[in-house]
């Protein structure tokens, strides 16, 4: 498939994706399933699959309930209907950078299937979506695949997401599985940060929503078919992160909850105290005027939603000039992080669950491109230091500008030779954010880990002909929502807790000895084991430096 055919293709990802849950394929009469008192009729998703969507798994987080814990759902009662998706949580404003200068084909593939489409949201968002086999019953005790959607912790949806292809696709393996997919709160919503939120003891709440949802599929999914006790929580990006953040919460104790987990462009994150938010959380509180309230918090669960939403819209986005500085990310709170999230993994406070993870080779590129008017060493050294960090000697500050140098050989997109130099700095900034937040976190976890529970590691070096962004992050998504080689690999694992199958590639453990990566490519030999040394002394060097200065 030529580059511009392959970008065409990934623009249409979305469209695809939304459109296919909610069809029809047959006359087939409406599945049912009964949980609690309440009968939820559901929709056959495709000729062997059906959906049961938008059912409530925790209380609407509105009124009172805004910025508390999830509440859990009382015992259902009466009839549902469950053939769509519901709306999910409030969205941050998409606010994309100035794309001149990009190909026709970049600009599309950015606006058209990645952050290009808004899903309908709303206060009252916290459901959950189920696709089974239909032939499953309550005595089949399936494997069961939970995702979470990414989106910087700012957007995304369920709803982007078709799940029908997976589980087709485990039905033509003989290893049928049940998917999950839940909404949780987002941006200042899901992940406000401040003293007093510490004090209330209500940080993290997308993750605790996330959390919740765990628990709503240990007490139903048998209904759909499902084992409890066969859970691998999945996720890509801000969805990763999440899945390796349940990993280090509660002390490492995941309380049944999950046996396995699969990371995609996510793993913990290098972020401190949750007071290192509270700019943020004073800039919502002065707008929407609660600056007076003796109980800024209390007084925030008051603001109509317009006006909160409106605030919140105010704060930084992703595709702000501080890109992956978020306003708006999990951060160690006391309660769901009892630390900073590497140094958990450092005490060894991590679920013992056999796990998978890898990234893309370009990931900080996309993320690079609100930061084009930096075209000198000077004007780099200002950004990393005013922005990403700020503590840092000069020392290390001259050590970061030779391991990370102007020189566009050495940037990101990788191995791209005098290609891709949207700017003099471009792909300088790309290599620093894709290490700095992407490979530097994940090859410390899984150094780290090593030979203290199974693992496995891949790199996904495809599309690296897309102009500018290469093998850029979520380029992945479309190796394992459309049959790829990662479907495969990530029914197995659900399966038997290990990638490997008769359908694919043998792919080797990963340890520090031998460092194996599972490596997808374009071209005729799509897939092959590389070693996870490159950039050695820059990764390490970033990964001592995010330590001693978490975002």
């Amino acid at each position: 498939m030529s580059p511009f055919n392959l970008g065409l293709f990934c623009a249409a990802l979305l469209l695809q994706t939304r459109s296919a849950v909610g069809a029809t394929v047959t006359a087939a009469a409406a599945p049912i399933i009964k949980l609690d008192n309440g009968t939820f009729t559901g929709i056959a998703s495709s000729s062997n699959t059906q959906s049961f969507l938008n059912i409530p798994f925790a209380q609407p987080p509105v009124g009172d309930l805004r910025f508390r814990l999830p509440a859990s759902i009382p015992p259902y009662t009466g009839s549902h209907t469950a053939t769509a998706f519901g709306p999910g949580c409030p969205q941050q404003a998409i606010v994309l950078p100035v794309l001149s200068g990009l190909t026709e084909e970049a600009v599309d593939f950015i606006t058209n299937s990645v952050y290009g489409t808004v899903f309908p949201s709303a206060e009252d968002c916290l459901t959950i979506n189920v696709i089974k086999p239909t032939t499953a019953t309550a005595t089949s005790k399936l494997p069961v695949v939970v995702w979470i959607f990414g989106g910087g912790f700012e957007v995304g949806s369920p709803e982007m997401y078709d799940g029908t292809t997976i589980v087709q696709r485990s039905i033509a393996m003989g290893k049928p599985v049940v998917y999950v997919s839940m909404n949780y709160r987002m941006s200042a919503f899901g992940f406000l940060a401040s003293k007093e939120v510490r004090a209330a003891g209500v940080g993290n709440l997308g993750l605790q929503d996330q959390r919740e949802a765990f628990r709503w599929v240990q007490k139903y999914i048998g209904a759909f078919g499902g084992d409890p006790t066969k859970v691998t929580i999945w996720g890509e990006s801000a969805g990763g992160i999440s899945a390796s953040l349940h990993m280090l919460a509660n002390g490492g104790d995941n309380q049944g909850l999950f046996r396995a987990a699969f990371m995609e462009s996510g793993s913990p994150i290098p972020v401190g105290p949750i007071e290192n938010g509270q700019r943020y959380y004073d800039a919502i509180v002065q707008q929407v005027g609660c600056s007076s309230a003796a109980d800024t918090l209390a007084c925030l669960r008051t603001v109509p939603y317009a006006t909160l939403k409106a605030a919140q819209d105010a704060s930084p986005f992703i595709f702000s000039f501080q890109s992956l500085v978020l306003a708006w990310l999990p951060r160690e709170d006391g309660v769901f992080l009892s630390d900073n999230p590497q140094r958990l993994v450092q005490q060894g406070k991590v679920s013992p669950v056999p796990f998978i993870t890898g990234d893309c080779d370009d990931e900080g590129t996309l993320f690079s491109l609100s930061t084009l008017n930096i075209t000198t060493d000077a004007h780099f050294i200002e950004y990393i230091q005013s922005t990403w960090i700020p503590e840092a000697t000069t020392a290390q500050m001259n050590t970061l500008q030779q391991l990370y140098s102007s020189d566009i050989l050495d940037g990101s997109p990788f191995d791209t030779g005098l290609l891709d130099a949207l700017t003099p700095q471009f792909k300088r900034i790309a290599a620093f954010q894709g290490d700095g937040v992407f490979q530097a976190p994940r090859r410390f976890f899984q150094q780290t880990l090593s030979g203290k529970q199974n693992q496995w590691a891949f790199l996904s070096k495809r599309l690296k002909a897309l102009p500018f962004l290469g093998a850029l992050h979520v380029s992945d998504i479309l190796n394992i929502y459309f049959d790829g080689e990662l479907t495969d690999y990530l029914i197995n694992f659900a399966t038997t807790l290990n990638p490997n199958g008769n359908t694919v590639p043998n792919w080797p453990a990963y340890t520090t000895k031998t460092p194996n990566m599972m490596t997808f490519l374009d071209g005729l030999f799509p897939t092959t084991i590389t070693q996870d040394t490159y950039r050695a002394e820059a990764i390490q060097f970033l990964t001592n430096l995010t330590l001693e200065f978490p975002i």
